[in-house]
């Protein structure tokens, strides 16, 4: 045998280590390592760290390999790899079902197994007898397949196999939604089979998602059929949401070693150094020992306090494995690659010199990795006492072959036989480095020439859709579409994408199929189904906050490109938005809130663009790779020719609106207003005391079906009384505002009207929403619903017909036929006389009375089709003067009464068939004949054999709200119509899954929680039941969910120390804002913040959730516009200008900007549940001293710090729950202060115990008697209220439940206002009450004062 090197020598060391203690153990049938001799199980997760040192050990032969056996031995060693991961690839084919049914249904009971048997690689375990689902698992599967595959090995052989690994890819991809059992295959650390979010799954997923994205399976030798696509933006939900985990493993372990894998090798997970250091820092500061570290804090596993009989534990039982938790060598093999990854040679070798000392020598004197240390059992009592002291004993495995593997990784990187980037072929150990400033590339298209010319105007040279040929411009819904087909695979069943969501990632990129070129715009432009997209300054709000995203969120080869579309709707009176021009310029400047940007042409960008291959849309089952997927060629034909082709929408802004004079007494006036419920008036928030305050909330007398205690759900339907049921139908007056006839002037309307029809299907398959309705209380009774109607058709006032349409769907319900029965009236020959001609004029105009109403019904969907049989009814021709104008009998065009014949011609023309505009116009003779027959006998007023409801009037009012920007009365038509934010469960979920849970509804009586992500359906079902009849509210609801989380987006850092988001609260103080501002009451305030437009609502939460000062100033037509005041305080004269309908003048508020501060502070921190930074983990020690703290009749309990840790989530939730019991949110901020009063006590060691129970309000009360009694001695402000001298007035005043100051929960106005420091401060009188009212803290004697 030739001389060997002395490194040849050494490595045939590890190699016979490496066959002993590893390869011995290799099943030779599948491939799979079993755990252990006596139990044949093979983990997924196991079996892939204990080939790492295989792989390892191959490629080290790979560089020295001088002789043929070394040649040999690297083929054999990459062979023995290939095929433990072919075997696991195998065990998890087998299960492909579950992979297609968990994508739809995320179920524990879905998912693929977490173990297989080692002999044949069948399950071994039942679905529902093991916490199988692990995403990390199956994360670091792909992971370290990548890995391998990147490094030269062939693991996948065929094309259905990377089918399959596609859909593993979709199966991971929503880890961060997702709870699952985690890296300890425990969930909950009880035990008790609970899943939960765990960081290290989110991590591990988010590293294989990146990993995996454009890898082309088949290494050198493939083609662009084995190329894996992943959708950059579902990795970046992944980071986004570990990044606010981190240090926190999950809701009940608040840190866990198992994130080494995470922040280090194999994952590198995290980007933000910063981050990387605090969990690692936090990690060996808490759980580090002799011996390894420990899992995570009171960790029961293997300790000699643990019931082995049962495999949970009780909850009070966790507190005993404090301290005496296994200690793991595992993690200190981590912490040696960890720091041999950062190139820190001093800090291998400090952890290698401790793993030496507790490693077990073999008989052959080989170094074995335990599987964990653990305290004696007749040492525990000591060990209690001094953490640390005592020698422990090994317990499981040994040796343990995770931990081996990864510690001979490590030997080979410290004696240079690997460097660390073949460990890491796909460089993800560098994602920690500072990158280059991202230029964002931003093309504007104009849709047609005249939109190019207009901007041109300003100076904005852009081109047309046609113009950027042969790129194809298309909305974001085309490309999901088209992700669908990704990942389709017949044999196996599998089905591709499910999620129809494409990100801002996604589309900021260009797209290649065969030799087209294809853009997409963004997501949020396609928005069109809702409310807040017409709002153009909210869009442009959001593309720019976008834009932002992608300056810290791309990471992809070249630029990214957003796309915009300029469009006819985006035109306010024809002219291009102020706002538009003034973005496009900045955009044009080169900058745009700090990033860089490049406004230009498409054209111009395709070189600097990140281009990818929709190759996956070829039909490669069928035989024909080339050519595209039958389905797709004839997705694309259609879709690309109809996407964004010049469809005019209907143009109903017509001439200005004519004054007119009102012929009848409003009498439907505020049936919109009588819904709302946001409660400002009364100082104590959401405390309905004796006051009318119930009944307006209520709107009624009969007590809404949740406090009846045993009503069985809502049992009324939106439908008429008993006596009238829906069998007879009601013979009431008709209604004739017809819909899509009307508009014979548009010729593309049909198509949309298709639309609205799919629209209407699928609100159909919703629930409906059933809510009681009663209001005996209106002075409705004697007005006849054919009235009313009339009187829809005289107003010109959108808000006067919001109220009438309200009334109409309270007392009919929204399916109501307002067409009803013929009211007989005698014709007029003045009606005669009009030609259609101006009938049609009148109508397409917002002008037209009826029109207003009628005409914008034509964006109805006609949920009425319940009657799909054309029903004749017969026509109703109404008087065409009204009784009052008869005397003057005024022929001119500005008379309601045109609107209301114009109204009837048109339908006696539709009745008669002739519809298309020409032959009616012309038509004038038909006309008198129609109107000369007999009224009763004319057709029914059916269109396309449908009968106009209410919802149909509803939907025209809304459609014509938004286009006049009328915000109020938008969001109130949009609850009634029950429409909902397309992304309100994407909203909610990004909230929930940054650990913040989210409640709905007015506190205390009506607030639910939201705990877990919902489908849209049921959040909307909850959302309304927490509002009850307020739509507006319930609509607000969702449109502030849906900021929040863009906030929550961008900027993360306004929601530190919040743990729930009380949307109702967060309502209620905007409200109490917008009035303190505007000086105004608390009826005028809920209503301006109902009427603001979505982008200023955005603006106002804002400055709330950042606690920034802001005035109000008026923009036109009575809109507000929220400006931050750039000092910290309001400036002395804060003008408000308001343009009051009624035209007084506008009023000029003036705030003395001391006065309040404080009050505001605490109101806004309590309604925003905000608290002091380590607030919950200081009350945890509170409570460890005292037998529990009483908050609002809610105690918790001193056991609970024997099942939670002190920073466990958990536990903050618990705390947070009691503090929610109090509705007032200045008062619920003083209880916080007093609760740190406590933690000051404890903290300082003052007394040995707090005793009993404590009441907390109890301490602010006292503080408040204290305050008073002060204030009384220096003649303070107060002795214009709460310190008056007690005479009888004053006695009746408490009684009656108010203060004369307006404090809430009968606390000192003035006390609210005070700074917490200073000798008058709120601290002060605190810490003097917590001295009087605890027994335990000493009366007399000298005591060092710790809180001077």
């Amino acid at each position: 045998m030739r001389s060997r090197s002395n490194s040849g020598v050494r490595l045939d060391y590890y190699q016979r280590i490496v066959h002993r203690l590893i390869l011995a153990h290799q099943e030779p049938v599948t491939g799979l390592f079993p755990a252990s001799n006596v139990n044949s199980h093979a983990w997924i997760r196991d079996n892939v760290y204990c080939i790492l040192a295989v792989w390892g050990l191959s490629m080290a032969y790979k560089k020295i390999a001088d002789q043929d056996e070394d040649r040999a031995k690297c083929y054999e060693l990459e062979q023995s790899c290939v095929k433990l991961m072919r075997g696991l690839l195998m065990a998890m084919m087998n299960q492909k079902d579950k992979v297609e049914k968990f994508k739809m249904t995320q179920s524990p009971y879905d998912s693929l197994h977490a173990k297989y048997s080692s002999k044949t690689g069948l399950p071994v375990v039942g679905d529902n007898e093991w916490g199988h689902l692990q995403i990390d698992a199956v994360s670091l599967y792909l992971l370290i397949l990548a890995q391998m595959t990147a490094s030269g090995l062939q693991i996948v052989f065929s094309l259905d196999e990377v089918s399959f690994l596609q859909n593993l890819v979709f199966y991971i991809e929503s880890a961060y939604s997702i709870p699952d059992y985690g890296i300890w295959e425990r969930g909950d650390k009880t035990n008790h089979g609970e899943p939960e979010l765990n960081a290290s799954s989110i991590g591990m997923a988010k590293a294989a998602l990146e990993a995996m994205n454009e890898l082309d399976l088949f290494g050198a030798r493939g083609g662009p059929a084995s190329v894996i696509h992943v959708l950059a933006d579902e990795a970046h939900k992944c980071q986004a949401v570990l990044q606010s985990m981190l240090p926190r493993e999950s809701n009940s372990k608040e840190l866990d070693s198992g994130l080494l894998c995470v922040i280090g090798f194999p994952a590198f997970a995290v980007d933000d150094a910063q981050l990387i250091y605090n969990t690692r820092e936090a990690i060996l500061s808490r759980l580090q020992g002799k011996y390894g570290c420990k899992r995570f804090l009171r960790d029961g596993y293997r300790t000699p306090k643990e019931d082995p009989s049962r495999l949970y534990y009780e909850r009070w039982e966790l507190r005993m494995f404090e301290n005496i938790e296994c200690e793991w060598p595992l993690f200190f093999c981590y912490l040696i690659l960890f720091h041999a990854f950062q190139n820190d040679k001093h800090m291998v070798q400090e952890y290698a010199d401790k793993l030496e000392k507790i490693m077990v020598r073999s008989e052959d004197g080989t170094l074995l990795i335990p599987e964990s240390y653990a305290v004696p059992q007749e040492l525990v009592g000591f060990e209690y006492q001094k953490p640390g002291s005592q020698v422990r004993e090994v317990v499981g495995r040994c040796p343990f072959l995770w931990g081996q593997s990864l510690f001979i990784l490590g030997r080979l990187l410290q004696e240079g036989f690997l460097a660390v980037g073949e460990l890491d072929p796909l460089n993800r150990r560098l994602g920690a480095q500072k990158k280059p400033d991202v230029v964002v590339q931003v093309v504007i298209i104009a849709e047609d020439n005249e939109i190019r010319d207009k901007l041109a105007e300003h100076d904005l040279h852009v081109q047309t859709i046609a113009e950027v040929a042969p790129i194809e411009v298309q909305p974001a819904r085309v490309l999901s579409h088209l992700y669908t087909y990704l990942g389709r695979n017949r044999k196996l069943g599998l089905s591709g994408r499910k999620s129809r969501d494409v990100g801002i990632l996604s589309t900021s990129k260009l797209y290649s199929l065969k030799d087209r070129i294809f853009a997409f715009t963004p997501q949020f432009v396609d928005l069109s189904r809702f409310y807040i997209a017409s709002d153009n300054e909210l869009m442009i709000d959001i593309l720019k906050g976008e834009i932002n995203f992608l300056k810290s969120a791309w990471d992809l080869l070249g630029r990214p490109l957003v796309t915009l579309v300029l469009k006819r709707i985006h035109l306010d009176q024809d002219k291009i938005p102020l706002a538009m021009i003034q973005t496009m310029r900045k955009l044009k400047s080169g900058y745009i809130n700090g990033t860089r940007v490049m406004l230009g042409n498409l054209k111009d960008f395709l070189n600097t663009s990140a281009i990818t291959d929709l190759s996956f849309l070829g039909s490669t089952e069928d035989g024909y790779p080339d050519r595209l997927h039958p389905d797709v060629q004839t997705y694309l034909d259609e879709h690309l020719l109809r996407s964004f082709s010049n469809r005019s929408t209907m143009n109903l802004r017509g001439g200005q609106l004519r004054p007119r004079h009102l012929r009848r007494r409003m009498s439907c006036k505020g049936a919109i207003k009588k819904t709302r419920s946001i409660n400002v008036d009364s100082d104590n928030l959401g405390m309905e005391g004796p006051t009318p305050l119930t009944e307006r909330r209520l709107s009624s007398i009969v007590p809404p079906p949740w406090l009846q205690a045993n009503k069985q759900g809502h049992v009324s339907v939106f439908a008429t009384t008993p006596e009238e049921g829906p069998s007879s139908p009601p013979q009431l007056g008709g209604d004739l505002g017809l819909r899509e006839n009307i508009y014979p002037m548009d010729p593309q309307h049909s198509r949309s009207a298709i639309d609205r029809r799919s629209e209407f299907v699928r609100q159909q398959e919703m629930p409906k929403i059933l809510i009681q309705r009663h209001r005996p209380d209106t002075n409705f009774a004697d007005t006849e619903v054919e009235e009313l109607i009339a009187m829809l058709r005289e107003t010109e006032n959108l808000e006067e017909q919001g109220d009438i349409l309200q009334y109409l769907v309270d007392t009919q319900g929204l399916d109501f036929n307002t067409a009803g029965l013929g009211l007989k009236h005698k014709t007029d020959d003045n009606a005669a006389d009009l030609e259609l001609d101006d009938v049609m004029l009148e109508l397409s105009t917002a002008g037209g009375g009826g029109g207003a109403a009628g005409a914008g019904a034509g964006a109805g969907d006609g949920d009425g089709a319940k009657l799909p049989v054309p029903v004749v009814v017969p026509t109703v021709i109404i008087d065409a003067t009204s009784p009052t104008a008869s005397s003057g009998a005024k022929k001119d065009e500005d008379n309601a009464n045109t609107a209301i014949v114009s109204v009837a011609a048109v339908t006696a023309a539709a009745a008669a068939g002739s519809n298309n505009s020409s032959s009616s116009s012309n038509n004038n003779n038909n006309n008198n004949s129609l109107n000369n027959n007999d009224s009763s006998q004319s057709e029914g007023m059916l269109e396309e054999g449908r009968v106009v409801t209410v919802r149909d009037l509803l939907k025209g009012l809304y459609e014509k709200a938004c286009q006049q920007k009328l915000w109020g009365l938008v969001r109130h038509t949009a609850g009634m119509l029950g429409k909902r934010v397309e992304d309100l469960g994407k909203a909610v979920t990004d909230l929930l899954v940054r650990q913040k849970q989210v409640t709905v509804g007015m506190p205390p009586n009506n607030e639910h929680t939201i705990t877990a992500p919902l489908p849209e359906v049921e959040l909307r079902q909850l959302i309304h039941d927490a509002y009850g009849d307020d739509e507006s509210t319930a609509m607000l609801t969702q449109e502030l969910m849906v900021y929040l989380a863009m906030f929550i987006r961008t900027e993360p850092q306004l929601f530190h120390e919040m743990l729930r988001l009380r949307v109702g609260l967060i309502i209620q103080v905007m409200a109490k804002e917008l009035s303190r501002t505007l000086n105004c009451g608390g009826e005028a305030a809920s209503e301006h913040l109902l009427n603001l437009s979505p982008f200023e609502m955005k603006n106002l939460l804002y400055h709330i959730l950042s606690g920034k000062e802001f005035a109000v100033s008026s923009v036109a037509r009575g809109n507000l516009s929220i400006v931050s005041c750039k000092s910290s305080r309001v400036s002395k004269k804060s003008q408000i200008g308001l343009g009051d309908p009624e035209g007084e003048d506008a009023l000029i508020a003036t705030i003395d900007d001391r006065q309040g501060q404080w009050l505001r502070r605490r109101r806004l921190d309590g309604a925003l549940n905000r608290v002091p930074r380590d607030f919950y983990s200081r009350v945890w020690t509170v409570l460890e001293k005292c037998q529990g703290l009483a908050i609002e009749g809610r105690v918790l309990q001193q056991s609970l710090t024997q099942e939670m840790t002190p920073g466990e989530l958990k536990f903050a939730l618990e705390v947070e729950t009691a503090l929610n019991q109090i509705p007032q949110p200045e008062y619920r901020q003083l209880v916080v202060e007093a609760l740190m009063v406590l933690t000051l006590v404890t903290e300082h060691n003052m007394v040995p115990s707090l005793g009993g129970i404590i009441y907390v309000e109890h301490l602010v009360h006292k503080a408040n008697q204290l305050f008073l009694e002060d204030q009384r001695k220096v003649q303070g402000d107060a002795t214009l209220c709460c310190a008056k001298l007690k005479d009888g007035k004053e006695q009746q005043q408490a009684a009656s439940g108010m203060l004369l100051c307006g404090g809430a929960a009968y606390i000192c106005q003035h006390l609210y206002d005070s700074a917490p420091s200073g000798s008058y401060g709120t601290m002060t009188y605190l810490s003097r009450a917590v001295a009087l009212v605890l027994d335990c803290v000493p009366k007399h004697g000298e005591m060092e004062c710790a809180i001077s």
